[in-house]
């Protein structure tokens, strides 16, 4: 197939061009870098990478236009910041429009989306969350882009998966408290956790996930998720493991923030019958692979969709 990859040079858009790129697939990668690295993608024969963002439209749709792809992987997405709403709403959604309208151009059916489970609010009104859940994006700059974009997909008339995820965690990911923890404990400093539960996925499986999704055809709304939670205390325990560090005093455990959730847990049961998936990488052997590349390529800055909820 010929594959267009928004973000591709990003945390989950990179490792799905690896992937693509191993089974004999043509990709086209464009990537503004705000968040993405240029070493998350190494030069292939048929790897094309454009430096720019979805939000230039006329890029947008004259790349498409020009490459006539098969299948789109939208995985841009502006996070930086959560105070810079323009630069959300420009990318998240204005952006997301102008990859719908240039793959009608170009006449490619199918397009895969990555949504967050903050499109459930921070007080989800079940658990684990089904798919009937109502939306509640109002929480963050964030959440409310990217439903908004969700939301626009499904208006498209466009074959669509939205795939609605659980913390994804691995090597390339620079978001959330794993690589917060890894960089903090490097240097010496003070780390602290948060009296809550996530559900973490790891990279290979989320991968694994969307190619069964993409090779069986499947439409609609899935949750990639591991089935299961895990304290925020034992995402730090595993990593203080995994970077062999003995700590002086216990971490401090602080109380959840009146707005968070104590736990936001994805009921992947639809994703599991329909694509016959589960998870095969357990967390602790997930985060010594994490840890494993940090210290081989090092983290420069690290980003959260919410400020002082998950800091």
């Amino acid at each position: 197939m010929k594959i267009f990859i928004t973000g591709g040079a990003g945390f989950i858009g990179s490792h799905l061009a690896d992937c693509f790129l191993q089974r004999g697939d043509q990709v086209l990668v464009i990537d503004n870098y705000a968040t993405g690295r240029r070493d998350n993608l190494t030069q292939h024969a048929c790897l094309r990478v454009v430096e720019g963002s979805i939000v230039q439209g006329s890029l947008v749709q004259e790349l498409m236009i020009d490459y006539k792809p098969d299948l789109i992987i939208h995985a841009a997405a502006s996070y930086k910041d959560s105070e810079n709403w323009e630069e959300d709403s420009r990318t998240n959604v204005l952006g997301t429009v102008n990859v719908i309208q240039a793959a009608k151009k170009a006449r490619c059916p199918r397009i895969v989306y990555f949504q967050t489970a903050l499109c459930y609010g921070l007080q989800p009104k079940e658990q684990p969350i089904t798919l009937a859940h109502v939306l509640d994006s109002g929480n963050s700059s964030y959440a409310i882009t990217k439903t908004s974009a969700e939301q626009f997909i499904q208006l498209s008339g466009l074959d669509t998966i939205s795939f609605r995820l659980a913390n994804a965690y691995g090597p390339r990911n620079i978001s959330g408290p794993l690589p917060t923890f890894y960089q903090r404990l490097l240097e010496g400093k003070s780390c602290f956790v948060m009296d809550t539960r996530r559900d973490f996925i790891y990279i290979d499986d989320l991968v694994d996930c969307v190619t069964k999704a993409i090779d069986k055809g499947v439409q609609g709304i899935y949750h990639i998720s591991s089935g299961s939670d895990y304290s925020i205390q034992e995402l730090f325990d595993a990593t203080i493991k995994a970077m062999f560090v003995e700590l002086v005093n216990p971490v401090e455990l602080r109380s959840r923030n009146p707005d968070d959730a104590f736990t936001i847990l994805l009921d992947p049961s639809r994703t599991e019958n329909d694509l016959q998936w589960k998870i095969s990488t357990p967390l602790q052997e997930g985060i010594k692979k994490t840890i494993h590349y940090y210290q081989k390529y090092g983290i420069t800055e690290t980003y959260t969709h919410l400020q002082g909820v998950e800091g």
